[in-house]
């Protein structure tokens, strides 16, 4: 089989290209048959099979963009078996078979029907095969082939990043690359001319130009001025065909800005300058503007104003406004025309950011000469100090002189000044001013522990011109004098343990005083005078603006007294001293023995007496069994009576038992004060000296001291009835009413025995209120034994 092809480039190479293929053709895609070959090798037949080859042949061409009106012919399949008989069908399969590409099944004619694009799809694969008509069987193998599409130039070059913006440096040298610029085209670089570009400028000369070849773009002029021209537009052309005739081109435009570099120094406009400033103008004020022009921008032109020389240079300042890059005049020092009219100030302007490659073209900055004119102004009164101080005692009467202040007119009138006083706060209404001499005067009484010091502004106007007023502050000190006399600095709590010894340090006090240092820094302590001496504590004076208490006797008991009041005088080192008195609380605590207080509250006699709780609970259940077991007794003394019938001989004594119990160890040897027996003895041993807690402990109460001899002989009540009045009648007991605890029983009990020999026939009539609590209950088992006895003997 072989195939042959038409298809060429241009018409002019139809000849050549039409031999080549066709040659080709017949001589790669034949195809050739092999015959059966025997060989007899030693009386054996021996068959040999020669395989086909498959058809090869070369690729077949297709121009794109075919418009003609009939399919484009492509090429031609022929098998070797076909004898011209219609006998052989060709087929093909494959991209495009039977749409794009069309087959005659006769002849083997390969015909295009649509324009195709190269750069859309290069190739098409195929597949071609010859079988019989009649039987539909393969005469050959199926075979591969390739069409592919012939490229002609129908798309032109494109600049894909275009339009470019860029910048190249001022002053540059000539042929400084600024941009390369690539153009594409996508018709096949591998074949012909059809994507070979070439570039050239079409606008944009002479200042640029560009390599033909690879696009760049570089200066074309030296040195070329950011202020004589900053933006260019440049026009850049890529043809395809190499620039030949007939191809095809694409442009782009390339803007190209002038950086600038610092090539130009700053230049004043003038070389000499005036300027106005009246003498009010305020110090540090802006009083005037001055500027260097530069032709550069951005940091290039950014300058700064100097002060070189002059005779104002010590008055005057000048700084540079970043935005406007403008000099600023101001004031340092404030102006007076009536001692200089004028001032001469040399100014210098200089870049701040230089490039050394135009160090030639400087000096960069410039002077120019700026005069001063001062203008004369009608000012204000001027006090002859910024600020006055002025003192004056808090005990001062009302128009009292604190002060003077001075103020004058600066201007040549020199007029007259008047004075008030800004009456802006209270403070100020303190004070009065002479309107023409200046002089402060006092208008209250102060206080200087309530207020110690006074700001007040004073002001001053001409007469003349009474709008123009200055203003000056002045600060009042109000001196201390001795008005307040010492006190304590808080209210002490005193506590004094039981087992205080004498000389022992209960409590440091320490005073104050309202008024300053020197009229109260050393206080003197004392107990007050008057009094006799105090023969529980003591005064000591520290010399250090405190004073300690110290006791002066051993040991004190709640019991007997448990506040005592200690009168105290104090008194300054001011002129005159002052002084004053107060009043020392004083308790009395039981203590630990490392010194830790336990309790400060009085208890109750039991207590004091040494019984625990636990005793008293101890001493109430023994109370009861034992009246559980005197009524056990008494019911079985009857039984047995009534058993035997036999009378009982009791004693005639009055028989009684008393248990009590103590829980309490007390302290050792030296503790004499553990258990207070005093309550258990004689009334005759229990009396001792006692203080009023309400008074002043100097005033002793009278002694109240009786006859042995009465106590021994009087009953309980009637001696519980002294005591009452005793204590009614007693100017030294608290005002107040109290519960006074006597455990004397009396010397013996008027009541007789409660036994049944006294009150077998007869009720008892005794009065058991002497027995406390406890009487009716016994009274009651008294009458019950006596009904019993009755029984008994009815």
């Amino acid at each position: 089989m072989r195939i042959t092809s038409t298809s060429c480039i241009c018409p002019v190479l139809v000849c050549l290209c039409f031999v080549q293929r066709c040659y080709g053709a017949s001589h790669h895609g034949s195809i050739k048959v092999t015959r059966n070959q025997t060989k007899h090798i030693e009386g054996e037949t021996e068959v040999h099979h020669r395989p086909k080859r498959g058809w090869v042949w070369n690729q077949f061409f297709v121009l794109e963009e075919h418009m003609g009106p009939d399919p484009q012919y492509v090429g031609k399949l022929h098998s070797n078996s076909d004898k011209g008989d219609g006998s052989v069908k060709y087929i093909l399969t494959g991209e495009g078979a039977g749409t794009i590409f069309i087959i005659d099944d006769t002849t083997g004619d390969i015909h295009s029907t649509k324009s195709l694009d190269r750069e859309q799809k290069t190739h098409y694969v195929l597949h071609a095969q010859a079988i019989d008509r009649r039987t539909n069987k393969p005469l050959e193998p199926e075979s591969e082939f390739i069409i592919k599409v012939q490229d002609i130039n129908d798309n032109a070059p494109k600049f894909t990043d275009g339009p470019y913006i860029v910048t190249v440096p001022e002053m540059s040298e000539m042929g400084t690359s600024v941009l390369q610029v690539t153009a594409t085209d996508a018709d096949d670089p591998t074949y012909g001319n059809s994507a070979r570009v070439v570039y050239s400028i079409l606008q944009g000369q002479p200042y640029f130009s560009v390599d033909p070849k690879t696009g760049v773009i570089r200066t074309a002029l030296h040195n070329m001025d950011r202020e004589a021209r900053e933006h260019y537009s440049v026009v850049i052309q890529a043809k395809d065909m190499a620039g030949q005739v007939g191809g095809l081109s694409g442009s782009t435009t390339v803007n190209i800005t002038l950086t600038d570099v610092n090539d130009n120094p700053p230049r004043f406009p003038q070389k000499h300058y005036q300027l106005y400033v009246p003498e009010s103008a305020q110090v540090g004020s802006a009083v005037g503007k001055i500027k260097a022009n530069d032709a550069d921008t951005g940091s290039n032109a950014d300058m700064k104003y100097t002060i070189i020389n002059g005779d104002g240079s010590g008055v005057f300042s000048i700084s540079t406004d970043k935005d406007t890059r403008e000099g600023i005049l101001s004031l340092k020092k404030p102006l007076n025309y009536e001692k200089k009219k004028s001032y001469t100030l040399n100014i210098e302007g200089a870049n701040t950011h230089l490039d050394f490659r135009f160090s030639h073209l400087g000096p960069f900055k410039d002077v120019t000469m700026l005069k001063i004119i001062v203008g004369d102004v009608d000012e204000p009164p001027l006090f002859t100090m910024p600020s006055y101080v002025m003192e004056v005692y808090e005990n001062a009467e009302i128009g009292s002189a604190v002060g003077t202040v001075t103020a004058q007119d600066p201007d040549t009138a020199n007029s007259l000044v008047r004075y008030f006083i800004d009456h802006n706060t209270e403070e100020d209404s303190y004070f009065t001013i002479d309107a023409s001499t200046g002089t402060i005067k006092t208008a209250k009484i102060f206080d200087r522990e309530e207020t110690p010091w006074y700001n007040i502004t004073v002001a001053a106007s001409e007469i003349d011109n009474p709008e123009l007023v200055s203003h000056v502050p002045v600060g009042v000190r109000i001196l201390d004098v001795n008005d307040n006399p010492p006190e304590l600095v808080r209210e002490y709590d005193a506590i004094v343990c039981e087992d205080s010894k004498p000389g022992q340090v209960i409590q440091t006090i320490t005073a104050t005083d309202k008024d300053n240092s020197a009229n109260g820094a050393r206080f003197h302590f004392s107990l007050e005078e008057g009094l006799s001496l105090n023969p529980n504590f003591t005064l000591r004076d520290n010399e250090d603006n405190t004073a300690s208490i110290l006791t002066r006797r051993r040991r004190y008991s709640r019991t007997t007294q448990d506040i005592y009041y200690l009168p105290l005088l104090i008194s300054d080192g001011g002129v005159p001293p002052l002084s004053s008195s107060s009043t020392l609380t004083i308790r009395v605590c039981a203590c630990e023995r490392d010194g830790r207080v336990r309790t400060c509250h009085a208890e109750a006699f039991l207590s004091s007496a040494g019984l625990s709780t636990g005793a008293l609970i101890a001493i109430l259940l023994c109370v009861i069994i034992l009246l559980v077991f005197s009524l056990a007794i008494v019911v079985l003394f009857i039984t047995l009576r009534r058993s035997k019938k036999e009378p009982l001989i009791i004693s005639e004594e009055d028989v009684r038992e008393n248990v009590v119990t103590y829980d309490d160890e007390g302290g050792g040897e030296e503790d004499t004060e553990a258990f207070d027996i005093t309550a258990l003895r004689n009334p005759s041993a229990a009396e001792e000296l006692k203080y009023r807690r309400d008074i002043r402990p100097e005033v002793k109460p009278a002694a109240r001291h009786h006859p042995s001899s009465s106590l021994d002989s009087i009953d309980v009540q009637e001696f519980i009835k002294q005591r009452l009045a005793e204590a009614d009648l007693d100017p030294s007991v608290p005002p107040y009413d109290s519960l006074q605890t006597y455990a004397y029983e009396g010397h013996r009990s008027e009541a007789g025995s409660i036994s049944s020999l006294d009150s077998a026939t007869t009720h008892s009539d005794e009065d058991y209120n002497y027995l406390g609590d406890w009487g009716p209950e016994f009274k009651k088992l008294a009458e019950l034994y006596g009904e019993i006895e009755s029984e008994r003997t009815t």
